[in-house]
């Protein structure tokens, strides 16, 4: 007996873990000297006191009711694996611990033993590792951040080439169309080029076989051949030069307070001379009398219908010009009896170099409709029609119209 005493108390004072006993009031009977060293008091200081002396003051007024429950019902168990436990030094310093509690009987009563073990190393390396894991974790999100940057750059970039690619794309989309009207532009010109000039020729020297007074008719027959086809000359040669320009964006809309009804008259009076025998212009004019817009442009609009108005109708045929202004608005209607438009070709009409099949021989160069388009577009307008073979077509143009102002001087 007095061995295992003996064996029993060297495990007590050699023990690596710090060993407290409480009686059943939680006072301090016993505690071995890992204990003492642990909490820092010498040998019998903390005997007679109560187990609250060892916990952090903060904790200890709901530790006392605690323990009191624990007392009534003892039983082994473990503390500090599910949260931290912190035990006080006596200078008032704190310590994290785990704490193991086990109740036994002697002759002298009951008591509990605390097995206390400090863990500030194992808190210091799970911090280590926390903080470890933290910056793991920001080093991810900077990755993250850089990657997703990356991508961001990338897609930039694949954005910036596919619209250089596109760019490329409707640069050389344009080549093709500049050369493929080149190419028309050299076949149209070699037509419609050639005929006129082989009349002029002719007509020349016809006129000059004509010496005698009683020969006049015949010279002014000539001399008005001439003069036609100098005009038919002069037409083709401003289509290629208003397409040119368009292309070139050389062309702006520049509206100026203008005589509307005046500025209609003055152009059919320019126009009748190309009409047929027995042709007539009909003009109506509906609102007010000035309005704003680019002379220039409306000029070449008007002239280009209404002369195609006249070279597809017949002889005797009336054609109409209509407008109307209102408030914000000018409207203008081209109407002609002629031989009109064939269904089939209508979707094609405003295309470029393009010419109805029913044209026949009368002269163009297919570009006409296509420049009046782009410049009813340059004056923010629209342009539509209807049509029906051998009965005639109508042209209606919507043009905008802003108010009147004083401000604006006439150009």
């Amino acid at each position: 007996m007095t061995r295992h005493i003996e064996m029993l108390d060297a495990l007590f004072k050699h023990a690596t873990e710090g060993i407290v006993v409480v009686d059943r009031q939680a006072s301090i009977v016993m505690l071995n000297p890992k204990a003492r060293e642990l909490f820092g008091y010498k040998d019998q200081e903390l005997i007679g006191k109560k187990i609250e002396t060892l916990i952090p003051k903060r904790y200890t007024g709901n530790h006392v009711g605690y323990r009191d429950g624990y007392l009534q019902a003892p039983h082994a168990r473990g503390m500090g694996h599910a949260m931290d436990l912190f035990a006080r030094r006596i200078d008032g310093s704190e310590f994290p611990v785990e704490v193991s509690l086990s109740p036994f009987k002697t002759s002298d009563g009951e008591f509990v033993v605390s097995f206390v073990i400090d863990i500030t190393e194992r808190k210091k390396q799970e911090n280590r590792i926390i903080e470890a894991n933290l910056e793991i974790q920001k080093l991810n999100a900077e990755l993250e951040e850089r990657v997703q940057q990356r991508t961001e750059e990338l897609a930039a970039a694949i954005r910036r080439i596919e619209q250089s690619q596109e760019e490329v794309i409707r640069a050389l989309k344009k080549e093709r169309e500049l050369n493929n009207m080149k190419s028309q532009f050299v076949t149209i010109a070699s037509h419609e080029f050639r005929t006129p000039l082989a009349t002029i020729l002719s007509s020349a020297s016809l006129i000059g076989r004509y010496a005698r007074t009683e020969d006049e008719e015949k010279r002014q027959k000539h001399v008005q051949r001439i003069k036609s086809t100098v005009s038919n000359l002069t037409e083709i040669l401003n289509d290629f030069l208003s397409i040119g320009k368009l292309e070139e964006g050389r062309v702006h809309c520049v509206p100026v307070l203008t005589d509307l009804p005046e500025f209609c008259r003055n152009l059919i009076e320019e126009i009748k001379g190309l009409c047929k025998e027995g042709q007539q212009i009909i003009f109506d004019y509906e609102g007010e009398t000035n309005a704003w817009i680019d002379k220039q442009l409306l000029r070449n609009v008007l002239f280009n219908l209404l002369s195609n108005a006249i070279k597809y109708s017949d002889n005797d045929k009336s054609i109409f010009l209509r407008l109307k202004t209102s408030p914000g608005h000018i409207g203008i209607e081209v109407e002609d009896q002629g031989i009109g438009i064939p269904e089939q070709d209508q979707a094609h009409i405003f295309d470029r170099f393009f010419r109805a099949h029913n044209a026949g021989n009368a002269q163009g160069t297919g570009l006409g409709l296509n420049i009046v388009q782009n410049y009813i577009n340059l004056m923010g307008g629209t342009v539509k029609f209807h049509s029906e073979a051998g009965r005639g077509t109508t042209f209606v143009v919507d043009l905008p119209n802003p108010e009147l102002s004083q401000t604006r001087p006439e150009l």
